[in-house]
């Protein structure tokens, strides 16, 4: 039994914490929405905000890799021919940034296109070999992609959410997650928005109703539990086996 100290209660509610249950997931960290040339900078947003999740996702994911957990990623694109790109989504997407959108040509390549270079998750955490690449169209990770297969196949009964950005993708995807029964915990400084009070906002609304969505933590108080050096309710830890 282990607990990570969280808003508003110590998690997962059952204290049953273990890498063969457990998946990290990684979402949209790409070019397009946190690098030069991408779709956030082209709208004219502060790239510094998007990216200062990085390092402690890095931190994070690195800890993950050594203890055998599972890991998922996550990219928002269309297809070329832009088959699966709403109108209204185009639309909305060129009232911003000098009515460049998405599907249009930009520094990185069209932007939110599958295939591009903008479309790509950044060098910083980029996949390794076998940690699956939900490709997605939408906000939300498991709406036309096999995401809730691939959990439920892995035995994954909690979630980790990190990523960009926390009040879309990220949120999106939690309440999701949560409606299919996961027990989410979402990381505040490994996650970001454009807004930084729509970020906070999104962390307010998790913890309303006991924790509606789930809760939330820093990565500090995660990698805590998870290397054995604290309990926030003082139950025995178990340091995980590190694999490989």
């Amino acid at each position: 039994m282990s607990h990570v100290k969280a808003n508003p209660y110590a998690w997962p509610y059952n204290g049953d914490l273990r890498p063969e249950n457990t998946a990290l997931v990684v979402i949209d960290m790409q070019t397009d929405f946190c690098a030069e040339g991408g779709y956030v900078a082209t709208m004219g947003y502060d790239l510094s905000l998007t990216r200062a999740p990085i390092e402690p996702i890095k931190r994070v994911l690195n800890e993950f890799r050594k203890q055998g957990f599972h890991i998922f990623h996550t990219r928002e694109g269309h297809r070329p021919d832009l088959s699966d790109l709403p109108k209204n989504k185009r639309w909305r997407s060129r009232q911003i940034g000098g009515g460049i959108g998405i599907g249009d040509k930009g520094p990185c390549g069209r932007l939110l296109i599958r295939g591009e270079k903008g479309w790509d998750i950044i060098p910083e955490l980029y996949p390794l070999e076998g940690e699956h690449i939900i490709e997605k169209p939408g906000k939300g990770s498991f709406y036309a992609t096999d995401f809730d297969m691939l959990l439920q196949l892995a035995g994954v009964e909690n979630i980790i959410l990190t990523g960009v950005t926390t009040d879309v993708c990220v949120h999106t995807t939690m309440r999701d997650a949560n409606d299919r029964g996961y027990e989410c915990l979402l990381l505040s400084d490994c996650t970001a928005a454009t807004d930084p009070r729509n970020h906070q906002a999104a962390l307010s609304m998790i913890t309303m109703q006991g924790g509606v969505f789930g809760a939330h933590a820093t990565s500090a108080d995660l990698l805590a539990t998870i290397r054995g050096e604290s309990d926030v309710r003082g139950n025995a830890v178990e340091h995980f086996a590190t694999v490989g």
